[in-house]
């Protein structure tokens, strides 16, 4: 995350402006300035991964070990312009630059320690051809970036399209992503504690659905890591 010459070069031919606040940034701030990284609404399950409200989602659902978010997500709010600009302005470098910070705390607590490797979790050909790129996998690649963690991209595929979830109920994201996923590559994840990532959980239905086809090779442990919680 150390600021290149070229960098430099460039804001002085085009200036870059935060992403939130829109103001000038300083060479060495990637995509938000000082202040507004200060006052992002951080949530503080790192400091409790194993019991805090958004690993009360999936207690029962598969064999969950740790779970966080980076920020509470509110839709609409000054924040939630940096998912939405990963997810549909087209602004990949956003994911890594978020994964890296997502990565530095988390590290703080240990949250990494006994995981083997990091699932994101995968969208459709449909989507990824519209898109370019997988928004949770570009989260990952920031978080391998400072924890050396491989990812498995390929262990598991998105099978359908699903609609979007913005707008529906819990039963309907439920229904939405069932049976949305197939295992590739089991033996490559055959006792291995995986780290899914996402990038906003809201009930917590594509996780799980996720996870629950992860969850079928023996001796698979899974913990989960977001970008942001919403919490209805």
């Amino acid at each position: 995350m150390r600021t290149s010459l070229l960098t430099e070069f460039l804001d002085l031919i085009s200036p870059r402006v935060c992403t939130i606040c829109e103001r000038r940034l300083a060479a060495d701030e990637p995509l938000l300035c000082s202040r507004c990284l200060s006052e992002l609404p951080v949530t503080p399950y790192c400091e409790s991964p194993y019991d805090n409200w958004m690993a009360r989602l999936f207690w029962g659902q598969f064999p969950v070990e740790k779970v966080s978010a980076w920020i509470f997500f509110r839709p609409h709010s000054a924040t939630s312009k940096l998912v939405y600009n990963l997810k549909y302005h087209g602004q990949s470098e956003t994911g890594e630059w978020i994964g890296q910070l997502m990565a530095i705390r988390h590290q703080a607590y240990g949250f990494f320690d006994g995981i083997d490797a990091i699932v994101p979790v995968p969208i459709t050909r449909r989507r990824l051809w519209k898109r370019g790129y997988n928004q949770s996998e570009q989260v990952a690649r920031g978080i391998s970036q400072e924890t050396h963690l491989p990812i498995y991209n390929k262990v598991i595929r998105r099978k359908r399209f699903s609609q979007s979830q913005t707008h529906q109920t819990a039963m309907e994201r439920r229904t939405n992503v069932e049976d949305a996923f197939m295992l590739v590559d089991a033996e490559k994840i055959k006792g291995k504690h995986l780290l899914i990532v996402d990038d906003v959980v809201t009930t917590g239905a594509t996780v799980i659905s996720c996870a629950q086809e992860l969850a079928k090779v023996e001796g698979v442990r899974i913990s989960v890591l977001s970008i942001g919680l919403t919490k209805e």
